[in-house]
């Protein structure tokens, strides 16, 4: 009968995957497409981290299951950059290391939520917060930042949307796919009004947190009162560019890292045991590599910056971190080159695919019609093509 759970109905495909296949597709038919679709560091991995892992291959110990959680090592190095780094007092009980930071997000999801519960999401947000919010039963209760606020959703905003079926609260900074990074006091702010409510549980997600260019990388769990109220999550995906190494790991209550240890152990247990050892010296290693990634992304971010405002009709904010821009293109909605009417984002993604050969993500994916996700993870060449291919074919509009 081929029948899907409902569970299974109620969520999309990934729209970053899906636009990136697509412009594979094109690709494959000998087409020259700049694909800004995926948020995946055009770096290679430094060349000290592929080392160790080499390494833990040649000593031959690292052949049979880790333990769920990860490596006691790795997990107590995690720990100590919390406290060095992040002010966070987290110790080896409190982190659990997955296959990337989304199974991380998965793993507590399902650790948490039963049916009817509530989970604020904060808009414009990754495209898989919404979709594993359903998949564990529960409800997306979306609260959008606009452009005005650099898409910061504001503790006013929280405060309104919380009903007694709030059981999460989760949101990005380094923001993907804005950019936009929240300072101490509106984080500040926020968890004043998360610890009026006893039942209520912050999801950080820090992924982009070395991408990061204000300086100024407050970790909700570093708040007073927070310790016991947020689960941080993070990985080596995107400032160590470790995409397909596949780690990402969280911080959080012990109570909370056993029960998305348990989670993990029926699904997939361990991480990699090899991709385990090259997280280990990614974390006790040279920052030297990252720190020449994020110069790159800055220099990118603003030749980007200034190539966007040259569009016409365009409208983007200015990016304090992570790899993206979030530019709002809905003056284009309704215009049409003779053939075809752009209607939404949807309709502007694919034909500027067919017609500029620039891949981009709809911004409906993320929580706001109006926006396209572009990646500036890509050489300065390719970026200054695909604004250019933007510009002329966006002209063409009437």
């Amino acid at each position: 009968m081929n029948q899907l759970s409902n569970r299974i109905n109620a969520i999309e495909e990934s729209a970053t995957l899906a636009m990136a296949a697509k412009a594979r597709e094109f690709k494959n038919k000998g087409i020259d497409v700049i694909s800004l679709s995926l948020g995946e560091p055009d770096f290679k991995t430094p060349l000290h981290i592929c080392e160790a892992a080499k390494k833990a291959i040649d000593d031959g110990k690292y052949f049979a299951y880790p333990p769920v959680a990860g490596y006691q090592d790795l997990r107590e190095a995690l720990a100590a950059k919390y406290q060095k780094e992040n002010n966070v007092p987290y110790k080896a009980e409190n982190i659990v290391v997955s296959n990337g930071a989304k199974q991380s997000i998965a793993n507590v999801m399902l650790a948490i939520l039963n049916p009817g519960d509530e989970v604020i999401i904060f808009a414009p947000y990754w495209v898989s917060y919404d979709a594993l919010v359903r998949l564990a039963e529960a409800t997306p209760v979306i609260v959008k930042g606009g452009i005005e606020n650099d898409f910061k959703v504001t503790a006013d905003q929280v405060e309104k949307a919380i009903t007694a079926k709030t059981k999460a609260i989760i949101f990005s900074s380094p923001c993907n796919p804005t950019g936009s990074v929240f300072s101490k006091k509106e984080l500040e702010d926020i968890s004043k009004v998360v610890l009026k409510h006893s039942n209520i549980m912050v999801i950080a997600d820090e992924i982009y947190e070395h991408i990061n260019f204000t300086g100024d990388q407050t970790s909700m769990a570093s708040l007073p009162g927070m310790f016991d109220r947020t689960i941080t999550v993070n990985g080596f995906a995107k400032g160590f560019a470790m995409t397909g190494w596949r780690v990402g790991y969280i911080g959080a209550p012990k109570w909370l890292a056993d029960g998305s240890n348990k989670v993990q152990g029926q699904i997939t247990s361990a991480n990699c045991s090899i991709s385990q050892r090259g997280a280990l010296a990614a974390i006790t290693g040279d920052l030297g590599p990252t720190k020449k990634m994020v110069e790159e992304y800055h220099k990118r971010r603003d030749i980007v910056y200034q190539l966007l405002k040259e569009i016409p009709g365009v409208k983007a904010n200015y990016p304090q971190g992570a790899f993206y821009f979030f530019p709002d293109v809905s003056s284009y909605f309704g215009k049409s080159d003779g053939t075809t009417t752009i209607k939404n984002g949807d309709d502007f993604c694919l034909w500027m695919l067919e017609k500029g050969h620039v891949s981009l993500v709809p911004g409906g994916a993320f929580g706001d019609e109006n926006c396209v996700r572009l990646s500036y993870a890509a050489s300065e060449k390719d970026l200054r093509e695909a604004m250019k291919r933007m510009k002329d074919t966006l002209a063409t509009l009437k």
